[in-house]
């Protein structure tokens, strides 16, 4: 990899570090192909991405931002996983790491924060920013087709009302 490679791989990786909501750093030695495939398109259904990283490149992306502890975190043959969404690539990591021994999950950084296991682990807990737009769409909408029903109600009773006055007259 010549000069320009290694800085055009550097910009890439700064612009995936700032677009991400979370990074997660991976070690991944001893996944077969079939198995890098496989937590690929994991990751790739939850808007996520999975990039295998030279640990030198990746620190010169970080530029000593975060602090010396992001740069601990790249040592040995890592992968990173990222989503603009910061729990969803966190959820699948690490699922993927309690399903496969040979996959493992070093740690992590979110904006300036650098993450352990558990932070991550913590951070994949959370529901995703999906789930929690459902949860605020639902809490909206919950008062006001109570307030429809209730609304409806006496209408109802009314129409009820005259029907039974129609059938006893038919009657």
């Amino acid at each position: 990899m010549d000069r320009a490679q290694k800085q055009e791989a550097i910009e890439t990786l700064k612009g995936d570090f700032a677009a991400a909501g979370a990074v997660v750093v991976t070690h991944y030695m001893g996944l077969t192909v079939a198995e890098m495939t496989d937590l690929r398109g994991r990751l790739r259904e939850q808007g996520a991405q999975l990039k295998v990283v030279k640990n030198t490149l990746a620190q010169k992306a970080l530029d000593g931002a975060i602090g010396e502890a992001a740069d601990s975190l790249f040592k040995g043959p890592v992968a990173i996983a990222f989503a603009p969404d910061p729990v969803s690539a966190a959820k699948v990591a690490t699922q993927y790491a309690k399903d496969n021994d040979k996959f493992s999950v070093v740690g992590g950084f979110m904006g300036q924060q650098v993450l352990d296991q558990k932070g991550v682990s913590a951070l994949a807990s959370l529901p995703s920013l999906d789930q929690l737009r459902a949860k605020l769409i639902g809490l909206i909408q919950a008062p006001a087709t109570k307030v429809a029903g209730v609304l409806q109600a006496p209408a109802g009773q009314l129409a009820r009302v005259f029907n039974a006055y129609a059938t006893k007259d038919a009657a």
